[in-house]
C-alpha cells in the first residue's frame, strides 16, 4: 500500500503519497454541472456539454507537477517578506509532513501539513446545485502565532474547448473578467466570453472579504508571464493588482488575509465556482452557500444521497476485496458512467462531437437500475429517441441537443454507416428496467424515432415495445451468406472494420440474448404468438451459428465479405477471440460440450495472471482491410490487450456453466482493489475499473489505462451481484441462483427489490459452486429458486442452502 489505502468505514480511498505514477481523479457533480478533480486539486469543470460549455482549462498532457485548472496557495508573513506554498503539493512541490487525498463519494478532501500549517479542503458539487464548493479550513499547528493569507486560483478556458486548444486567434480577444463589489469586502469575479456576457457568466467568489484579486494570468505569474505557477512573482507583493482582464488568458485569484492566527486556531474560507445567466439574479443562491451552516448541510445531503444510493444492495462475503468493490466503489463507478458515458475523462476529453454512445449508455444504465430506476428510465427514453425507423440506431448523440451521428462510420466511404450491435443493447436496457420495477406500462409509452423531416420534426413515433421489435427485425433482415447478422461498420469491437457484407458472430449472439429477453417479455404479457415467433428466430440463428462457426476448439469470430473466417485456427494472427466463446454461452446458442470446450480454450490460450486477452496472437503491422485493431502494437488495447469489459462476459459465461471457481478466479484477476499493492505496475486508480490493461505480448504487461468511464463498471457489477452471488431480478420475482467458489461457506446480502427488503443468507457447508437445495422465505420452504414479489415495504428473511 505504497500510495494509499481503502477506508471502508468512511467509504473512501485515502491517497497518502501525491507522487503517483499518473494522475488519479474523482468525479464531482454530473453532466448538468460538474467534472473531475485530480488528487492534487486540479480540476476540469463544465456545465452541460464539455465540448461547448467548458469552464476550467485542464491540459492533461502537461507534466503531472504542473498547474491544471485550479489550485490553492497559502502565504506566510516571514520577516520582511513572504513564504508561500500549495497545500495541494502541486504546483509548488514543497516537502510535506502529511498529505492525504480522501477520494470520497462525490467529493475529494485534501488534508495536508506544511511548515506547521494544516490545510483541510473538501471539494464537491452540492446535490442538484450548479457550483463547485471548496471548503477550506486552515489551522496553525505552530507554537507561536503566524500571519496567514489564502489565495485560491482558477484558470478559465473558452467555452468552446476545441477552439481553445486549437489556439484560435480570436479566442483570447473574447475573454473578459469583471469584478462585482459587495458589502463587507466581499467580491464576486465574473468571467465570460464576450458573446455570452448576457447568457453564460462564470463566477468565482468566497464567503470572506477579499483585499485584492487578479484576473490576468500574465500579471499573476509576473515578468510578462515568464514567472511560473510554482512561484508566481505577484505573490511576493503585498497585494494583487485587482486588474480586470479584457482579453487574454483569464484567471481568478482572490487574496484573503486571515491575519495573525494564534497556535491551534482554525479559520475557514469557502469558495464557489459556478455559471449563471445573470449574476444579480444568482446572488441569493451565492449568499446561501456563503453560510457555513448551509455548506455543512449541503455536504451532509450529498452523503445522504450516496447512503441511499448504496443501500439497495449490501453484501458480506468471505472476500473483503470483493465486498469493497461491490458495496462501495463499483456501484459508485456505475453511477458515474451513467452520468458521463465516455464524455469527459482524463483520457477522453470531450473536445469534439462524440457525446454519449448509444451502445455505451445502453449498457451503463444496466448498472444503476436497481439503485435509481427512474433516472435510468429517463436515460433509456433518450436512447430510444436516437433509434431509427428501420430499427438500427445512431452510434452517438449529444444529450443536450439530442443531435446524433454515425460515429467513426462517417470516416470510411466504403464501409456501412451503422454499427451492427448498437440497436440490440437497448433491448437489454428496457428488459432490465422492467424486471427491476415491474413497470410494464412503460412499454406503451410513445417515443419518436430519430428520422426527421425537412423541418426537423420526427417522421414517426412508436411505443417502446415497437422500438424493441424493430431492433429485432433490423438484425433479422440484415444477414449474410452464413445466415449470421451483418457486421455493419463494426460490432462491440470498434476496431475490426471489414468491408461491407462481413458477418459478425458477436452480433449473432447479442441478437440471441436479446431474443431471450423479448421472449420473457412476450410470455409475461401473454403474447403467445410473439413469443413463439422469437423462439423460432432464436432456433434459426442458433442453428446457423453452430453450423458455421465451430472451429474445433473454439468459435470463429467473423466472416469477411468473401466468406473467409477470422478468429480461426487457420489465421496467422488473432486466431481466437474471447467474445466469440463467452457470448454463445450467454445467448444459449452453444451446445453443452462446445460451451465447456470453448471456455477451456479461453483459459488455455487467452488467460494471463492479470486478466483475459481480447484476442491472440496480436497483429504486428497496419492492415487497412482489417481496420483499427492493427493500429496498435501487439498486446495493446483491442490488439491482444486485456480489455476488461470482455473479461466480465467470460465471468458470466463461467457462472452459467456452473464453474464458480473459474469465474471467481477471473473476477479476482481484474478487481482493481487487488492492484493496490502493485500500483507502480498497474498505475491507475485501484478504486475503479480501467478500460484496458496491456497484455503479455507487450513489454509493459500489466499497465492499465482509461479508468472510470468504462462499460466494465456496469457489467462487473452485474457479474458480481447477479451471476456470482446470483441475486437476479426477474418479471416473476427475485431469482436466487449463486455460482460461488466452492471454498466459500456462503454469504449474506441485503437487497431492496420492488418495495420490499430481502435479507438473504446463503449457506454452503456442502462446498458446492452452484445449485440451491433448499430455499426458505419467512420460515416457509418454497419450491424452486424464485423469491416472490411482496411489494409491502417490509423485511423478508431468506435462507438458502446449497
Amino acid at each position: 500500500m505504497r500510495y494509499g489505502y481503502f477506508d471502508n468505514a468512511s467509504k473512501e480511498y485515502i491517497i497518502t503519497d501525491p507522487k503517483l505514477p499518473v494522475k488519479w481523479i474523482n468525479y464531482v457533480g454530473g453532466l448538468d454541472f460538474g467534472g473531475f478533480v485530480d488528487h492534487t486539486g486540479g480540476s476540469l469543470i463544465c456545465k452541460g456539454d464539455p465540448a461547448i460549455n467548458r469552464i476550467i482549462k485542464y491540459i492533461p498532457q502537461l507534466p503531472d507537477s504542473d498547474f491544471k485548472g485550479e489550485t490553492l496557495y497559502i502565504r506566510i508573513k516571514e520577516n520582511d517578506g513572504y513564504k508561500f506554498f500549495s497545500p495541494f503539493y502541486v504546483p509548488t512541490l514543497d516537502n510535506y509532513d502529511l498529505y492525504e487525498c480522501h477520494v470520497g463519494l462525490g467529493y475529494s478532501r485534501i488534508i495536508s501539513e506544511f511548515y506547521g500549517i494544516r490545510a483541510d479542503v473538501t471539494i464537491y458539487v452540492p446535490h442538484k446545485s450548479d457550483r463547485v464548493i471548496r471548503d477550506i479550513k486552515i489551522k496553525n499547528l505552530r507554537n507561536k502565532s503566524v500571519d496567514i493569507d489564502v489565495i485560491p486560483v482558477v484558470e478559465y478556458t473558452h467555452f468552446d474547448a476545441l477552439k481553445q486548444f486549437d489556439n484560435n486567434d480570436w479566442v483570447p480577444q473574447t475573454m473578459q473578467s469583471k469584478a462585482v463589489y459587495e458589502e463587507n469586502g466581499l467580491i464576486t469575479i465574473t468571467q465570460f466570453a464576450f458573446m455570452r456576457k448576457n447568457s453564460a457568466v462564470n463566477y468565482f467568489t468566497s464567503n470572506n472579504s477579499v483585499s485584492s484579486f487578479e484576473t490576468d494570468r500574465r500579471r499573476f505569474l509576473g515578468n510578462n508571464g515568464y514567472g511560473t505557477w510554482a512561484c508566481p512573482i505577484s505573490l511576493y507583493n503585498d497585494e494583487l493588482s485587482s486588474y480586470e482582464a479584457l482579453r487574454g488568458d483569464n484567471i481568478c485569484a482572490l487574496m484573503h488575509h486571515l491575519g495573525q492566527m494564534d497556535p491551534g486556531v482554525e479559520k475557514r474560507v469557502i469558495t464557489q465556482l459556478g455559471q449563471c445567466e445573470n449574476i444579480k439574479e444568482e446572488k441569493e443562491i451565492i449568499d446561501y452557500y456563503r453560510n457555513e451552516k448551509n455548506v455543512d448541510k449541503a455536504f451532509g445531503d450529498l452523503k445522504s444521497f450516496w447512503d441511499k444510493y448504496l443501500s439497495t444492495l449490501h453484501v458480506e462475503t468471505p472476500d473483503e476485496d470483493f465486498n469493497t468493490m461491490v458495496n462501495i466503489h463499483n456501484p459508485r463507478q456505475c453511477y458515474i458512467t451513467k452520468n458521463w458515458s465516455r464524455y469527459l475523462s482524463l483520457y477522453q476529453m470531450g473536445l469534439g462531437s462524440r457525446g454519449m454512445g448509444f451502445r455505451d449508455s445502453s449498457q451503463d444504465v444496466l448498472g444503476i437500475l436497481g439503485n435509481m430506476p427512474e433516472e435510468g428510465r429517463e436515460l433509456i427514453e433518450k436512447l430510444l429517441q436516437v433509434q431509427k425507423i428501420d430499427g438500427s440506431a445512431m452510434h452517438q448523440f449529444n444529450p443536450v441537443t439530442m443531435v446524433a451521428d454515425e460515429g467513426d462510420a462517417r470516416e470510411r466511404q466504403d464501409r456501412p454507416k451503422y454499427y451492427g450491435d448498437d440497436h440490440l443493447w437497448i433491448v437489454l436496457a428496457v428488459s432490465t428496467y422492467l424486471k427491476e420495477t415491474g413497470d410494464m406500462d412503460f412499454l406503451n409509452l410513445n417515443i419518436p424515432f430519430y428520422d426527421k423531416n425537412k423541418d426537423g420534426l420526427p417522421l414517426e413515433n412508436g411505443t417502446v415495445m415497437e422500438h424493441l421489435q424493430r431492433a429485432i427485425e433490423f438484425t433479422h433482415n440484415n444477414i449474410g451468406q452464413h445466415g449470421l447478422p451483418l457486421l455493419g461498420f463494426a460490432d462491440w469491437n470498434d476496431t475490426v472494420n471489414l468491408p461491407a457484407r462481413a458477418e459478425s458472430v458477436f452480433n449473432a449472439n447479442l441478437y440471441g440474448y436479446a431474443l431471450l429477453e423479448m421472449m420473457d417479455i412476450a410470455r409475461y404479457l401473454n403474447e403467445v404468438e410473439l413469443a413463439r415467433k422469437y423462439q423460432n428466430y432464436h432456433e434459426t440463428m442458433k442453428n446457423a451459428f453452430n453450423d458455421a462457426c465451430w472451429d474445433g476448439e473454439w468459435y470463429i469470430r467473423y466472416f469477411d465479405k468473401d466468406g473467409n473466417a477470422l478468429g480461426s485456427r487457420n489465421n496467422d494472427k488473432c486466431k481466437i477471440y474471447v467474445n466469440a466463446q463467452s457470448w454463445p454461452v450467454i445467448s444459449r446458442f452453444a451446445l453443452a460440450d462446445r460451451a465447456k470446450k470453448s471456455l477451456g480454450s479461453v483459459y488455455k490460450y487467452l488467460n494471463t495472471s492479470k486478466g483475459i486477452k481480447l484476442s491472440a496472437p496480436g497483429y504486428n503491422g497496419y492492415d487497412p482491410d482489417i481496420g483499427g485493431i492493427t493500429t496498435y502494437p501487439p498486446g495493446a488495447k483491442e490488439n491482444g490487450g486485456i480489455f476488461l469489459h470482455a473479461n466480465i462476459w467470460a465471468i458470466i459465461a463461467e457462472t452459467i456453466v456452473g464453474n464458480g471457481d473459474r469465474a471467481y478466479e477471473y473476477y479476482n484477476q481484474i478487481n482493481p482493489v487487488t492492484k493496490n499493492n502493485n500500483i507502480d505496475e498497474f498505475e491507475c486508480e485501484p478504486y475503479v475499473y480501467p478500460q484496458n490493461i496491456l497484455g503479455d505480448e507487450h513489454p509493459q504487461f500489466g499497465l492499465a489505462r482509461n479508468s472510470w468511464l468504462s462499460g466494465t463498471a456496469s457489467w462487473a457489477y452485474q457479474a458480481a451481484t447477479r451471476y456470482i452471488l446470483g441475486i437476479l431480478p426477474s418479471l416473476e420475482g427475485l431469482i436466487l441462483d449463486p455460482c460461488i467458489p466452492a471454498q466459500w461457506n456462503g454469504f449474506r446480502a441485503t437487497r431492496k427489490f420492488r418495495n420490499a427488503i430481502y435479507t438473504i443468507e446463503v449457506v454452503n457447508t456442502a462446498h458446492m459452486s452452484k445449485g440451491i437445495k433448499t430455499l426458505v422465505v419467512d420460515g416457509k420452504e418454497i419450491r424452486g429458486n424464485v423469491i416472490p414479489i411482496y411489494d409491502d415495504g417490509n423485511e423478508h428473511i431468506v435462507r438458502a442452502i446449497m
